[in-house]
């Protein structure tokens, strides 16, 4: 039997990367999982596969989480075909260029905040008021450890991660008195797409694997080591822990 059996997750960008990793390490823990896609749907089938492999039960639903309108209906659809919801996990994110805060145009740093932020508090205002009525509730919201460097060239992803881990810190405030825990883990670089793409086009490095030799433990962060955090937030053995931000970067700081 597993730890989470009984209990039904939500994973926004469950078919690649880290929500991928995320959405199977809860199916694999016991719990019926579904997850949100936007563009490759070959992905989010293979990831509800996998779900389902691990004995449980699995959905996919297609949403853009940048827009409020759009989380409203994953809430409804959601609801309606997958049932309630008492996991809620925003992994769902997108990039920012690398320019400087003169070289950036307004219309990124509103695309990455309604990505991150507005998406997470829309699913939040949505999905929470349900978990008040099951036995237990958690909320864990995605955010990265750029939150910690504030580092040159990152501002529209950092201040949308910022804002993030605000509504997350709020809301653990709110709910606690409603048996619901809200945490953040904050993952420095992990080998994914988007850690790919980010070494390429910030150091010019074709092989992720090529930094290995000089990342903590001796690799890069894989998104399984990601997703066993977040599994240990929502199991029982952290049911003493609400408003805990986790970095999970190996200690590169």
């Amino acid at each position: 039997m597993g730890e989470l059996q009984g209990r039904r997750a939500l994973v926004t960008g469950g078919g690649r990367g880290i929500g991928r990793a995320i959405a199977v390490a809860l199916a694999r823990a016991g719990a019926d999982v579904a997850i949100t896609w936007r563009r490759d749907e070959d992905a989010a089938a293979a990831t509800t596969a996998e779900i389902t492999a691990c004995g449980v039960a699995a959905g996919r639903f297609r949403a853009s989480l940048d827009d409020p309108a759009e989380c409203d209906r994953l809430v409804a659809e959601v609801g309606e075909r997958f049932g309630p919801v008492d996991v809620l996990v925003h992994s769902a994110g997108i990039a920012s260029r690398g320019r400087m805060v003169a070289d950036t145009d307004p219309d990124e740093v509103e695309r990455l905040f309604r990505t991150h932020a507005l998406g997470a508090f829309c699913l939040c205002r949505g999905l929470v008021p349900a978990m008040r009525d099951r036995p237990r509730g958690d909320v864990v919201l995605i955010s990265s450890a750029a939150t910690s460097h504030m580092a040159a060239g990152g501002a529209p992803y950092t201040m949308a991660k910022a804002a993030l881990e605000a509504l997350a810190m709020t809301l653990a405030k709110e709910e606690r008195r409603h048996g619901i825990h809200v945490n953040v883990v904050a993952p420095g670089l992990v080998e994914t797409e988007m850690g790919r793409r980010l070494v390429k086009g910030a150091m010019g490095i074709d092989d992720i694997r090529t930094l290995d030799a000089t990342a903590p433990f001796g690799h890069v962060c894989r998104p399984e080591e990601v997703a066993s955090v977040v599994r240990f937030l929502v199991s029982d053995a952290a049911s003493y822990l609400t408003g805990v931000r986790v970095t999970v970067d190996g200690g590169s700081f």
